[in-house]
C-alpha cells in the first residue's frame, strides 16, 4: 500500500506536462448596426439621437448628406467642424429634437446657414477643441462653402 502513493505522483505528473497547452482564443466582436437616418444629423454620442437643426454647421455637409458623427463618421482624415451647443441637451437645450427616419423641413431649404453660429468646434469622433477655439468662431465666414475639400 505504500508504494501506491509514489506510482500515483510521477503518473499524475507525467499526465500534465504530456498534454500540449492549447492557447486561448479570444475575439472580441462589436456590431453597432446602421448609422442613424436624421434629417439634421446625430449627435457624436451614445445613445446617437437627432440633432436638431442648427447644432450641426455646414462643413458637416457634403451636398445635403450629413458626413457623420461617432462610429459612423466617413468624412476627411483630422475634420474639425462648427457645432452650436445651444441645441444639445447636455448644455441645457429642451426644445424639439427630430426623430430617427424624420425628414428634412423644407422651409430650412432657403436658409443656406446664414444664421448659423457655432460656439463649439468638434471632430467627427466626438473630440470638443471649445476652450482652444474659443474666438475662432467669432471670426470665421459661415456663409462660404464648407464643401468643398
Amino acid at each position: 500500500m505504500k508504494k501506491t502513493p509514489y506510482l500515483f505522483l510521477p503518473l499524475l505528473f507525467a499526465m500534465l506536462f504530456a498534454a500540449p497547452a492549447q492557447p486561448a482564443h479570444a475575439q472580441i466582436s462589436v456590431q453597432i448596426g446602421p448609422a442613424p437616418v436624421c434629417p439634421y444629423g446625430y449627435f457624436d454620442y451614445a445613445p446617437y439621437d437627432c440633432a436638431p437643426y442648427g447644432y450641426y454647421g455646414p462643413e458637416w455637409f457634403s451636398n445635403g448628406v450629413f458626413l457623420g458623427a461617432g462610429p459612423w463618421y466617413h468624412g476627411r482624415e483630422r475634420f474639425w467642424g462648427h457645432v452650436d451647443r445651444h441645441y444639445d441637451r447636455r448644455y441645457g437645450y429642451r426644445g424639439a429634437y427630430p426623430h430617427r427616419g424624420d425628414r428634412f423641413d423644407e422651409r430650412y431649404r432657403n436658409e443656406r446657414w446664414r444664421h448659423f453660429r457655432g460656439n463649439d468646434y468638434r471632430d467627427g469622433h466626438g473630440h470638443s477643441r471649445y476652450d482652444e477655439h474659443r474666438g475662432h468662431d467669432r471670426d470665421h465666414d459661415h456663409d462660404r462653402d464648407h464643401d468643398r475639400h
